[in-house]
């Protein structure tokens, strides 16, 4: 089954609200564009990031990840983790934007669909047994740095902790599987990592 998108989620409609509010200082701060090399190689998910500074010692960051696959490794394999997930953030550095330590508030939200994957912390115990379709709504409080390469490339190491609702749909996990109910689950731990490459304008 593929993910279906409804809507979009409040998260999206908050980070253009944000946007539009701050417009006449975001041409003239810089911007880092970022790719979460740890999210990408632990989920397989191809992911982006955009980071605007909006003082001298604040930044929004928003971050999107996006994976379509199946892993069928064997017939009647129904592995997946088809989802996408957005993070918005805002910022304080303790020194300067793009440089050194920072704390930030961040929400989060998305959907997903996902089967054959070991998840107790978000999804049970016998999670890899099931197949789970639902959506995520969350937020936290994080912590990085952020390390100079030169003069236009960065590096960042950022890890979150707060509180996550899931609500979703339980199945059988063979492909075409029965529904077994629907599901609401409160999650508190982390919610964000992150070792990132940044391009800085």
């Amino acid at each position: 089954m593929k993910l279906k998108i409804k809507c979009l989620p409040k998260l999206v409609i908050a980070i253009m609200l944000l946007l539009t509010a701050s417009n006449t200082t975001i041409f003239s701060q810089e911007i880092g564009l970022k790719t979460n090399m740890l999210y990408g190689t632990i989920a397989k998910t191809p992911n982006l990031g955009v980071e605007i500074g909006i003082s001298n010692k604040s930044t929004i960051d928003i971050t999107g990840g996006y994976n379509p696959w199946n892993f069928n490794g064997k017939k009647n394999n129904n592995k997946k983790m088809v989802h996408w997930l957005g993070n918005v953030e805002y910022r304080y550095w303790f020194c300067e934007k793009f440089n050194g330590h920072f704390i930030g508030i961040h929400g989060l939200g998305g959907q997903f669909n996902i089967s054959g994957y070991n998840l107790p912390l978000l999804l049970g115990k016998d999670s890899k047994s099931y197949r789970f379709e639902g959506s995520v709504l969350g937020a936290g409080i994080s912590y990085g740095y952020q390390f100079v390469l030169s003069k236009n490339w960065n590096a960042e190491a950022n890890i979150g902790f707060g509180y996550a609702h899931l609500n979703y749909d339980k199945y059988e996990c063979k492909k075409c599987g029965d529904k077994l109910g629907h599901f609401g689950r409160n999650y508190w731990g982390p919610t964000k990592a992150a070792l990132s490459v940044i391009y800085v304008f």
